[in-house]
């Protein structure tokens, strides 16, 4: 079997041309072992008719396998002029043949340089694509979490909105007026805390003191 690639070849038919010849060469080579069997058994039949001709099977069987030998030595070397044949010939594309597909190069023509620095520019613009789709999917998680947060800060508007309504509902009129009270009196209740264990501290000491 041939060995030369063919990549345009294999380009053109969609399969290499030796992949070919290798397929038809079994095909034959399986036809003529099935040959091989139906002679030899044609043969048999015929032996069994003729009592008086004494071969056996084993004779039969080694005979068939001798022929069947010459004649794969006969079939492999018309094969092998064939293919030279078919692969030349017939499986071949011409050097000044230039397939569809690739008539766009013949237009427009790189250099190798040329063709470096296109690959390259492509990998920018695709580490640029990756960067801005990683940004999108920041700025995406950040806008859930701004969602998230509006959405809390809505709750505690509406607790206070609440509250307003109950104050007011207790007659009491000025919301933040009641909140600065609320808190100033917080105050004074910490102050006051803060004097009453002071003052338990002391008291303590006293006492172990006596």
């Amino acid at each position: 079997m041939s060995v030369r690639p063919m990549a345009y070849e294999t380009q053109f038919f969609g399969f290499t041309p030796q992949t070919c010849m290798l397929r038809i060469y079994l095909a034959f080579q399986d036809y003529l072992f099935e040959m091989m069997v139906v002679v030899e058994s044609v043969i048999l039949k015929k032996l069994e008719a003729l009592p008086a001709v004494q071969i056996s099977r084993f004779e039969i069987r080694k005979s068939t396998e001798k022929f069947l030998h010459f004649m794969k030595a006969r079939f492999d070397q018309l094969f092998e002029k064939m293919e030279e044949v078919l692969l030349q010939l017939v499986l071949s594309i011409p050097d000044n043949v230039l397939l569809p597909e690739d008539r766009v190069h013949q237009q427009y023509p790189y250099s190798q340089e040329e063709f470096c620095a296109l690959q390259d520019e492509i990998s920018q613009l695709q580490q640029q694509c990756r960067a801005e789709a990683a940004a999108g999917q920041a700025l995406h998680a950040e806008l859930e979490e701004q969602r998230a947060v509006q959405a809390e800060l809505e709750k505690v508007v509406q607790w206070f909105d609440g509250l307003e309504n109950v104050c007011r509902e207790h007659g009491t009129g000025n919301f933040k007026e009641s909140l600065v009270f609320l808190t100033q009196n917080c105050k004074k209740l910490q102050d006051v805390l803060r004097d009453v264990e002071e003052k338990s501290k002391k008291i303590k000491k006293r006492q172990q003191l006596l």
